[in-house]
């Protein structure tokens, strides 16, 4: 079973705070925000590279149901996971 995985979509800094939010309201799951990698700024991309979300050997599936959901609703909001 995957503990972890990296999402990277195309948002704001707020978006991606809200977004590790929502993700760390579900039981044994954690999400932490990755730095930007890109050597140059640009005001059109977001200021943070993807989210780590984290998985506990606890999580249950449908905590990670809930995370799929979530995911899915910035995924259709702000583009489609790279």
């Amino acid at each position: 079973m995957e503990m972890q995985r990296s999402i990277q979509i195309p948002m704001p800094l707020a978006v991606y705070r809200e977004l590790a939010a929502h993700l760390c309201s579900c039981e044994g799951v954690s999400a932490t925000l990755l730095p930007q990698t890109s050597d140059t700024f640009d005001y059109n991309q977001s200021q943070i590279g993807g989210v780590m979300i984290e998985y506990a050997p606890n999580a249950d599936w449908e905590s990670r149901q809930r995370v799929d959901q979530i995911l899915a609703y910035y995924e259709n909001r702000y583009g489609v996971s790279a």
